[in-house]
């Protein structure tokens, strides 16, 4: 890694300057892992706080642990119990909003204790129609730098491979819910066969693909260039997923940024 102010866009350096003293949201995927790292090489006193619960695969809290040590940063689990809260298990439309509400109302209550600015990766190119959970951070006062600074995912992915950083080409992810259907409970044995049949699955050596759970049934969704991966291996695949779900189709996940 190449730790030096000059590698950071000026005009987040220039954030860094006026908010020195900062509590990140991080989930250690490719955005706030890249924010982290600029905090850092701007010389602000940052905070990484990851949250963990049924939504969040192990795979992620790992890599979360493993870069903040790398880059010596005071480091916080903050522990989350999504499915406690009626309104977010019924997995309704505005599941994702009452989810950052209570997350990021857990790390406002910190960020207020230590007198920190409070931050998150959502970057330039998200899009606020696709992702209601944008409104509660607005509603808690999350500032959100690289939106602030018009940096967008081909951005981060950019200066991420120019800063020597090892998740570049980390493939976009998003939280186990997703993988419900909407209106259909969440359950958490749902959670745990999506996160034990998509730790099997990524051991073959798939990137960026889905699991989706329709009950006792589910859809791998897998990107174009995971095809030759599938047609390869579509017994251990098979293999896999029989054991979680008695039936199994496939379908195409868009690429991501």
């Amino acid at each position: 890694m190449k730790l030096h102010p000059s590698i950071v866009p000026e005009s987040l350096r220039a954030f860094f300057e006026e908010n020195p003293r900062v509590l990140l949201a991080f989930s250690g995927g490719t955005d706030s892992s890249y924010l982290l790292f600029a905090a850092v090489a701007s010389g602000a006193d940052v905070v990484a706080c990851t949250a963990k619960g049924p939504f969040q695969p192990d795979f992620e809290t790992e890599d979360a642990l493993s870069f903040a040590k790398a880059l010596g940063v005071r480091h916080s689990i903050v522990l989350v119990d999504p499915l406690s809260h009626p309104g977010i298990s019924a997995n309704g439309p505005d599941r994702c909003y009452l989810c950052k509400r209570v997350l990021f109302g857990k790390l406002r209550e910190i960020a207020d204790i230590e007198e920190r600015c409070l931050i998150d990766a959502t970057n330039a190119s998200d899009d606020p129609s696709s992702r209601p959970g944008m409104r509660a951070l607005d509603e808690l006062g999350v500032v959100s730098p690289l939106r602030i600074c018009e940096i967008a995912k081909a951005d981060v992915r950019r200066l991420s491979r120019e800063s020597d950083l090892p998740f570049a080409d980390m493939p976009s992810n998003s939280c186990l819910a997703t993988r419900i259907s909407t209106g259909t409970a969440i359950t958490a044995e749902a959670l745990e066969r999506v996160e034990r049949s998509e730790d099997e699955i990524r051991g073959l050596g798939f990137s960026g693909f889905r699991v989706r759970d329709r009950g006792d049934q589910c859809i791998l969704e897998i990107q174009d260039h995971d095809k030759r991966v599938l047609d390869n291996s579509i017994a251990e695949v098979e293999s896999i997923l029989n054991k979680y779900y008695s039936g199994i189709s496939y379908g195409r996940r868009p690429p991501s940024e």
